[in-house]
């Protein structure tokens, strides 16, 4: 792998606050795939043109398999979670399908792949409530009320004049526009510690301002966290107290309470889960706090005055503390938009993907696959905030391995193996959902250690060592557990699908895919080099695997995807490239082989089957093999799943507008471009013709 001479500085002048704010988000019109969100990465609320979720209908989430569409307004915690009753709670283990394995009969929970119809349509009740339950809650809608401008309703042609600004700095947005006749201008801010969104909502020539809440019912669909048909299946209690009033919520088993900070204002009630909050004059500064639990107690939320002031504070030190790319400076005229996309997925992700839980692929703003997480998909969403030098972020949802420890433990014993084995499609509890797909994924397993080992990069100290000692070596164990000798070598699967899920039907024969391979030895190495932090004597048996593990095969001089028969299809993610570029040079990966594979697939792959976070593996795969050029051409490749909107989301489709895998993997591939990995020289991934100037601050390089 070459390097080049590089044109980067690593420069102490970058003028963050400059930098940030010339990426400011402005709005002047209704953009339906471009709401904006303001959060905490524990609480986020996603808003309109008016600053508020006045406009819900204007701003679609569609549905999908038929079910009904949602709005991408969302009003989303880490701990907001709702389960449809049901008469007996399925057990998982009525899913289960036994696998033929070269260890012998394996089970694994894949309802989907029952052959017998009868079988399949017996059990699909079962599957459906394991698959859609627990799903994650819309907590509540917040707009503006229409008798603030005195009209009967408010839609998006009423609202003319739009102004509206997101100050990346501070975490405010200030919307002004003309609705009824009458002036308005709302300022919207989340509270950096307390799940509470804030809002000034003046008002010139009109009503005064007033604001209406209304909260739904859980919901089952894929994309729809709010069911608003169902008001007999929950309920709402008002209670006034001497600091303000707390709504009551009950949904079923799920309590939680709204606490409310207007001064001078008054509450009414104006339907079952309807309530509107008026102001006394014409500005009225409103506080929403949202609480688990049915007993809000003493608890009170801030004035807008605090929380303003506070989401300014930790915003300025965000980016003051973390790392920072300046691109401004280049001749390149495609800088400039990656500048813009680095800065605002730093926004997104801050918002969206910095909890207490790994997120879903929608954030906190919409629900995907009803608001459960991807498990193979949290190193795209978090490993890129160690990088950039906030490891205390990608730590708030790396803790969570710990507490499924058990039922991972019980999941991998359950199959015959040692350790844990981490499951795909989950809610908090961490309990697998039934599918002909997520049990058979094997590259999520991995990921703790990959996680772990960057915040011990940023942090290298024994106390770092002890705290995740336990997944690593639980995940370790299970990894070389899983991997079975064969005639040359130490092999994966099967059953097994691939990262490049095209596969799926073939699961009960696949084996040896080239990304998992190099993962495997990479990720073992890892855990021995963590044994030694620990003063402990590597693991005689991991060390056997990983060093005897299959080479992945090679088919006309390139890697094929699998070791078996298609080899390689060319649709959906080029997973082999991951191989070198994502995962770090291995003994198993030839730097020259994967360049010519890297040419193949840039060749003719099929882009539209592609997904966000392909272009930044196929950048870092490309940084690694010393070709720049490349890189940067990857990251700003002209297709349609490699689209980031005005919000600086990263498109997908119309049923996927936003997709913060792909916001994560361009910050990961941006900081191996810029930062290098260790023995890289300076910007490894730009190109060193002068049409670049990189500014490189507090990024750190990788493996």
């Amino acid at each position: 792998m070459r390097t080049s001479s590089q044109p980067a500085a690593r420069s102490r002048t970058i003028d963050r606050a400059a930098l940030v704010r010339r990426h400011n988000v402005a709005m002047r019109k209704i953009d339906p795939c471009s709401p904006l969100t303001v959060g905490n990465g524990e609480f986020a609320f996603t808003f309109d043109a008016t600053g508020l979720q006045t406009l819900p209908d204007a701003y679609p989430a569609p549905g999908r398999y038929g079910e009904p569409a949602g709005s991408l307004l969302g009003t989303q915690s880490q701990w907001g979670w709702h389960s449809t009753p049901i008469g007996a709670v399925p057990e998982l283990a009525s899913t289960v399908r036994t696998y033929a394995s070269p260890r012998g009969p394996v089970p694994y929970v894949d309802l989907g792949g029952r052959t017998s119809a009868t079988a399949l349509e017996s059990m699909a009740p079962a599957e459906s409530w394991l698959r859609n339950n627990p799903h994650r809650l819309m907590l509540g809608r917040i707009g503006l009320a229409p008798q603030s401008a005195g009209l009967r309703a408010i839609g998006p042609a009423d609202v003319v004049g739009i102004d509206q600004t997101l100050d990346l700095w501070t975490g405010v947005a200030t919307s002004s526009f003309q609705l009824g006749g009458a002036g308005f201008t709302v300022e919207t801010a989340v509270d950096p510690e307390v799940d509470a969104v804030s809002f000034r909502v003046r008002s010139a020539g009109g009503e005064p301002p007033a604001v209406v809440l209304d909260f739904p019912y859980g919901s089952e669909a894929w994309g729809n966290a709010a069911d608003g048909a169902s008001p007999e299946r929950h309920a709402s209690e008002l209670r006034t107290t001497a600091r303000g009033w707390d709504i009551l919520r009950r949904l079923d088993e799920a309590r939680y309470a709204v606490v409310l900070n207007a001064p001078g204002a008054r509450v009414t009630r104006e339907g079952a889960h309807r309530f509107v909050v008026v102001g006394g004059g014409p500005v009225l500064e409103l506080t929403v706090g949202f609480l688990p639990g049915w007993e809000p107690g003493h608890a009170s939320v801030p004035s807008f005055a605090d929380v303003a002031t506070a989401s300014s504070r930790e915003w300025e030190r965000y980016w003051m503390h973390g790392g920072m790319v300046q691109l401004a400076e280049s001749a390149d005229p495609r800088a400039a938009e990656l500048e813009r996309r680095v800065i605002l997925s730093q926004y997104q992700t801050r918002v969206q993907c910095a909890g207490s839980l790994p997120p879903q692929e929608t954030g906190l703003m919409v629900n995907s696959w009803r608001g459960r997480f991807h498990l193979e998909m949290h190193w795209w969403h978090a490993a890129h905030f160690a990088v950039w030098n906030r490891p205390e972020l990608v730590e708030r949802s790396l803790g969570w391995y710990e507490t499924i420890l058990g039922s991972a433990r019980e999941t991998a014993a359950a199959q015959g193996f040692p350790g844990a084995r981490w499951p795909k499609q989950v809610g908090p509890d961490g309990r697998e959902s039934p599918s002909d797909i997520g049990p058979f994924l094997i590259w999520q397993q991995p990921h703790p250690i990959y996680l772990a080992e960057l915040v011990f990069r940023s942090r290298p100290n024994r106390a770092t060592a002890e705290r995740y000692a336990s997944v690593v070596f639980a995940t370790a164990e299970f990894m070389a557990g899983y991997a079975h000798r064969g005639p040359d070598g130490f092999e994966l699967g099967p059953p097994l699908i691939p990262a490049q899920e095209s596969y799926a039907a073939d699961r009960a024969g696949l084996k040896n895919p080239t990304f998992e391979l190099a993962y495997w030895a990479w990720a073992l190495d890892a855990a021995q080099r963590w044994r030694a932090r620990l003063g402990l004597a590597p693991h005689p048996v991991w060390d056997e695997v990983a060093r005897n593990l299959v080479r992945p095969t090679v088919r006309d001089g390139v890697y094929a995807a699998i070791g078996v028969p298609p080899f390689t299809v060319r649709t959906d993610h080029p997973s082999m490239l991951a191989g070198l570029g994502v995962i770090p040079p291995t003994r198993l990966i030839d730097p020259s082989t994967m360049s010519r594979t890297l040419d193949d697939v840039l060749r003719d792959w099929d882009w539209e089957s592609t997904w966000g976070w392909d272009y930044p593996m196929i950048a870092m795969c490309a940084a690694r093999l010393g070709r720049p050029n490349d890189a940067v051409d990857a990251l700003l490749l002209d297709r349609g799943k490699n689209t980031y909107l005005r919000s600086g989301h990263n498109f997908q489709t119309e049923a996927l507008p936003l997709y913060l895998p792909g916001n994560g993997g361009l910050l990961a591939a941006v900081a191996l471009m810029a930062a290098g990995w260790d023995g890289s020289g300076a910007a490894p991934g730009f190109p060193a013709d002068g049409s670049w100037r990189v500014q490189v601050k507090d990024v750190l390089p990788l493996p």
